[in-house]
């Protein structure tokens, strides 16, 4: 493919002095060493447009109280510890001021219920690093059921996906010694017995071949005994090497039962359960398209996610919630929740004897249970707020005690526990406000797409606003692998924006799961400019309402909403003044063969089938900036450890606008993986960053 701007333009308008171009790649016009991540030249690259952005950004005067604000905010000691039932006890990750990487902490349920919980701490990572001269970043525990005292610790070098796992005792508070312990990789593991698990990882080359896909991910399962090394595991499953990856599950409900399951992802949406058995593996009657939720009663919990016919039973809508005997798998499958063309099943989760789920109307929140009956399953709404968002925050196999988080974009986050045996449910915490929220009101408009279809969105504005398209107005969305956009509320945003004079814009367009499968499947692959037309309809509603202009318009959007933001950019720079693009895939006609690309193929396409190379090709960013465009100035966000979508999207984008002689913003975190910074403090530098550049662009 030959490069889409002279050579000779790329090498005389790089940074002057600062790295030398090296060799230019001719499928992406930019230079070849950005592609190794962590090479010199690649680092000095970054480091000087890291310096550039910094002295750009942290100069200006807004800088310095927007970062204390939200350093304030994230480091406040009266947010929300996020709850996981362990062994009877409630525990939590924590990060403050005085733990920079953090603990992971404990205490009964009663003291969780009480204004100041007696915390015990189970591990210090901040000490645990510096004892190991290493960077840890917390990714949680998987705990062996129903005892739940031995688990497996997932440490990430500086926040990449990748982890390391080690064996950890509850009931002693150390690490086992001798214990389970695996070293770095991309892995799933899952307890099979207090002695024996089956993982799914990088087993080097097998007769000369590797074992994992080109997503990066594995695709062999084997079992592994305690006092063995990992060369002597014994292989239960072996995947495709074109795969996206396979995957060991352990489901165990309340009565005790088992259910060892392995999961082959064809493609991202596209799954293959087997059951083990003792006599071999059973390949479970689903359609690919479904997701195993849990395990009630010997029953196996399926999210369907295509209309499905079972044998011998009416179809099954998509987006419906089933039940399997896990006995009898063969056997019809039991209909717990159909949805409305206006509803959506978001977060499953199972108790001792329910199913726990939140489920939303218009994206509108609602908590139910779900309990097996001979003929079914009933149902029950449980009476939490109207109007917010609400999702299963945890529940667990041996009670049923259930945690809701309800939020709203001006309602503070509380946490409700339920019992989902009798329905009844109260607040257990509440985030203190941290903006005064009396002067704002939170509208909900549809905008009309280029095909007809409307398109809701939730504008947060003052209640006094003037629709003279004045309005400092920042617009988000994702649209993409049917991942639910819903209100939620912020401090940051309230305090470092919406105190300040701004608007705030959330756009539910398709490609996300606001309305079900139905709703996703409609901005999928060739069908993507979809969710690109919903997303500048919603800009030019916003225009058309007066509520703001193009000159005040600002959009932001990360990882898959970092494609949005600079497809965004490149079909309709006239509409945006500012654009954040965070994590971002650019460039889509290599993203196959990028970090953990290869995996989301089923949500892109691929450039190997010929129209979807096609559209793949006029829509990417990267290959269709264009010289003599008035493009606004971008801020670019990324991050060196970010093993997922990685850097070097990022890079090319930048690097390519450079030599077009078009203005950017560069910043690329060091550390903290596809989530961004790895503490706090890197997490409030971030938003500081970023909401200078807003003010500097829309509140002149």
């Amino acid at each position: 493919m030959r490069p889409l701007f002279p050579l000779a333009l790329l090498a005389a308008t790089c940074l002057a002095g600062v790295v030398p171009a090296g060799a230019v790649s001719t499928a992406t016009g930019s230079p070849a060493y950005l592609t190794e991540i962590e090479g010199t030249q690649a680092l000095a690259w970054v480091k000087a447009h890291n310096t550039q952005t910094l002295s750009t950004l942290q100069a200006d005067p807004h800088y310095q109280p927007l970062f204390q604000q939200a350093l304030a905010l994230a480091q406040d000691r009266d947010r929300i510890p996020a709850p996981s039932m362990i062994a009877g006890q409630v525990y939590n990750f924590w990060q403050d001021s005085d733990h920079v990487r953090g603990i992971w902490r404990r205490t009964s349920l009663d003291s969780y219920r009480s204004a100041a919980p007696a915390w015990s701490t189970v591990i210090d990572l901040d000490a645990l690093s510096a004892s190991e001269h290493a960077n840890w970043v917390w990714k949680g525990a998987d705990c062996a059921e129903p005892t739940e005292h031995l688990c497996l610790v997932h440490l990430s070098d500086g926040g990449e996906d990748a982890v390391t796992l080690r064996e950890f005792d509850l009931s002693t508070g150390g690490f086992v010694k001798d214990g389970f312990s695996l070293s770095r990789a991309k892995q799933e593991v899952a307890w099979v017995d207090d002695d024996t698990l089956l993982i799914a990882r990088d087993w080097g080359l097998e007769h000369g071949h590797a074992t994992v896909t080109p997503s990066s991910y594995a695709f062999v399962v084997k079992q592994l005994k305690r006092g063995q090394a990992l060369g002597q595991a014994t292989e239960i499953y072996r995947g495709k090497p074109t795969d996206m990856s396979v995957a060991p599950t352990e489901l165990v409900d309340g009565d005790g039962h088992r259910v060892s399951l392995i999961t082959r992802a064809v493609s991202f949406f596209e799954f293959e359960f087997r059951v083990m058995t003792p006599h071999g593996l059973v390949l479970l009657d689903l359609p690919k398209k479904a997701t195993v939720e849990g395990l009630v009663a010997n029953r196996l919990i399926v999210k369907i996610d295509q209309d499905w016919t079972p044998k011998g039973s009416a179809m099954v809508t998509a987006g419906s919630l089933v039940s399997l005997d896990a006995g009898h798998p063969d056997a019809p499958p039991m209909v717990i929740f159909k949805p409305t063309d206006r509803q959506s099943m978001d977060t499953v989760s199972v108790s001792r004897d329910r199913v726990v789920a939140g489920i939303y109307d218009n994206v509108r929140g609602q908590a139910w249970v779900f309990t097996p009956a001979d003929a079914g399953w009933t149902a029950r709404r449980l009476a939490l707020p109207d109007n917010v968002s609400i999702d299963v925050a945890d529940s667990n196999i041996h009670d049923e005690n259930t945690f809701f988080d309800v939020t709203g974009f001006l309602s503070p986050t509380q946490l409700w526990l339920a019992d989902a045996a009798t329905g009844t449910a109260t607040t257990i915490k509440s985030q203190p406000a941290k903006f005064d929220a009396a002067p704002y009101a939170v509208d909900q408009y549809e905008a009309v797409s280029t095909d007809g279809t409307k398109v809701p969105y939730f504008v947060v504005h003052r209640r006094d606003l003037k629709t003279d398209g004045s309005n400092p107005t920042l617009l988000y969305a994702y649209g993409g692998f049917q991942v639910s956009m819903t209100p939620t509320y912020s401090g940051a945003l309230g305090k470092l924006w919406l105190d300040r004079g701004g608007v705030y814009v959330l756009a539910n367009i398709r490609g996300g799961g606001e309305f079900g499968p139905r709703w996703h499947e409609a901005g999928v692959q060739t069908k993507r400019q979809h969710v690109f037309d919903d997303f500048a309809s919603v800009g030019r509603d916003l225009i058309a309402r007066k509520i703001t202009s193009p000159d005040r318009l600002g959009i932001r959007g990360g990882s898959n909403g970092g494609l949005l933001m600079g497809v965004e950019f490149t079909q309709h720079p006239e509409l945006w003044k500012a654009v954040i693009i965070d994590v971002p895939l650019l460039d889509m006609m290599n993203f196959e063969t990028m970090s953990a690309g290869a995996s989301w193929v089923g949500e892109y396409g691929s450039v190997h089938v010929p129209a979807q190379r096609r559209f793949l090709a006029g829509m990417s960013p990267l290959q269709n900036l264009k010289a003599g465009v008035k493009y606004p100035e971008p801020f670019i966000f990324t991050t060196t450890k970010d093993d997922r979508v990685g850097p070097v999207h990022a890079r090319r984008f930048a690097a390519r606008m450079e030599a077009m002689g078009l203005p950017f913003l560069y910043f690329e975190q060091t550390e903290g993986g596809h989530a961004a910074g790895a503490n706090l403090v890197e997490k409030a530098e971030e938003q500081a960053l970023e909401f200078t550049y807003l003010t500097r662009k829309l509140m002149p």
